[in-house]
């Protein structure tokens, strides 16, 4: 259809009427070739043979309770590059977008944009003919009211449970914590973020009690979801215990939790059940670093800090003099540290398989970015789905089950003598494996406490 040239801002209200989202808000970006869209729980299926993808929408930012239903038919796959440099193979449709009462068809791609600024991106080939910007500009054909809002997406809004969760953790920016909130709020639970600084316990053999900011007393949770940073660790478990103690169940208990931080008790606990790892020692003197480096098959080798984390205080000494100096430094600083073979045939990658109530849910591997060796998504590393076989899910499910965590992150690398285990982690990041698989991993927790609380919808 022909249209006059619209002048947009950056960011312009819009609508997509084929898939009942009357007002959503897009960056506009001629920078970017592709038109991208906010979608999640988004699977394939056929329709009288023709090839359609099922996604929920959630229109607007930061509200996890307004979720729209869509259906369509599948245009293309696509491999797409974020600005992060991560690549992944997007579902692509085609749909009818509204501006200024203008509309014309474009091609969207499906992916998840929890961690981005806008719902949705207007790229250059949605433009193409159709639009010019002004990057200076903004809502030029104005913004709708909230109270607009609210009629548009009404019928939408899920309604409350009576069900009340606590996030307790230290950052409510952090991209895992708000789509804990933002999974919760959409299956119509309230869900509060308790900052682990802010909570301090009364201890009482009658009446024990969680106080929050000022005295408010923290007595109708239902349910607490503990994400606790390392330099939080004995804290954090200090307030998960007492919610315990308080009759409130906890997704992960503060015994499971503190032995998994503890990496060399939670070695010992994995290989006492048969768990395969790689070859690890532990010294306490620097009298005994030679026969140390010469336990786990020499240089390189892996020098970890016991209270490390996301990558940090994991370095590789590629020499036996290397080696010798680092193990030398960190005693002298009296750090604990283990010393583990380096597995060079990994190459770079391991497997993130993430445990929700004893199953392999969602499943990835990590590659490590260029000349780094680590992995982790914080360290620059990039994420992609992938297949496990039968003997890396049982590894993944019985370390999970022995550190006695109902969530877990179970890192796996694999060596010529098969898979072996690295790390459990007790609060696994939900950003790396979402945006890899499109899934919403965070309402797998939130159902893990619904079958735990035995609540039906």
């Amino acid at each position: 259809m022909s249209i006059n040239k619209l002048i947009v801002g950056s960011e312009e209200w819009c609508s997509l009427p084929q898939l009942r989202i009357p007002a959503i808000k897009a960056r506009v970006d001629s920078g970017a070739k592709t038109s991208s869209l906010h979608a999640i729980n988004i699977m394939a299926f056929k329709k009288d043979g023709v090839p359609w993808v099922s996604f929920d929408v959630h229109p607007l930012q930061n509200n996890g309770k307004t979720t729209i239903h869509c259906e369509a038919p599948v245009h293309d796959k696509r491999k797409v590059k974020s600005s992060s440099g991560s690549s992944e193979v997007r579902f692509v449709i085609k749909t009818i977008l509204t501006i200024a009462n203008e509309s014309w068809e474009i091609e969207i791609t499906l992916t998840n944009r929890d961690s981005m600024g806008y719902r949705m991106l207007l790229g250059r080939e949605a433009m193409s003919g159709k639009m010019l910007v002004d990057p200076e500009a903004s809502c030029l054909f104005g913004s709708p009211s909230n109270e607009s809002l609210d009629e548009f997406y009404f019928t939408h809004i899920i309604q409350k449970t009576g069900l009340k969760i606590g996030l307790l953790a230290s950052n409510p920016e952090l991209y895992s914590n708000r789509r804990i909130i933002e999974s919760g709020q959409e299956r119509g639970h309230e869900v509060e973020f308790l900052n682990i600084k802010d909570c301090y316990i009364k201890l009482d053999g009658k009446n024990p009690e969680m106080h929050y900011r000022g005295g408010r007393i923290l007595n109708d949770f239902d349910a607490i979801i503990p994400r606790i940073r390392p330099s939080a660790t004995f804290y954090g478990c200090a307030l998960t215990r007492h919610f315990e103690a308080m009759g409130v169940y906890t997704l992960n208990s503060a015994s499971a939790i503190t032995q998994s931080r503890d990496k060399l008790y939670a070695l010992q606990l994995l290989i006492n059940n048969g768990l395969p790892i790689p070859t690890t020692g532990f010294a306490n003197s620097p009298l005994d670093t030679d026969e140390l480096i010469k336990m786990v098959g020499g240089a390189p080798l892996i020098v970890k800090l016991l209270e490390g984390t996301q990558g940090k205080g994991v370095v590789l000494a590629e020499t036996k003099k290397a080696a010798e100096s680092l193990i030398n430094a960190f005693k002298s600083l009296r750090a604990n540290i283990l010393v583990q073979e380096f597995v060079k045939e990994a190459n770079g990658k391991d497997i993130r398989c993430f445990v929700v109530n004893g199953k392999v849910v969602e499943s990835i591997m990590r590659t490590a970015a260029p000349g780094e060796f680590r992995a982790n998504i914080h360290m620059g590393g990039t994420a992609a789905i992938t297949k496990i076989t039968t003997q890396e899910r049982k590894i993944a499910v019985l370390a999970a089950k022995t550190m006695g965590l109902k969530i877990a992150g179970v890192d796996i690398i694999r060596s010529q003598s098969g898979p072996l285990l690295l790390e459990v982690n007790s609060s696994p990041g939900l950003e790396g494996i979402e945006g890899a698989s499109n899934k919403d991993i965070a309402g797998k927790m939130i159902q893990a406490i619904e079958i735990a609380l035995k609540y039906k919808k």
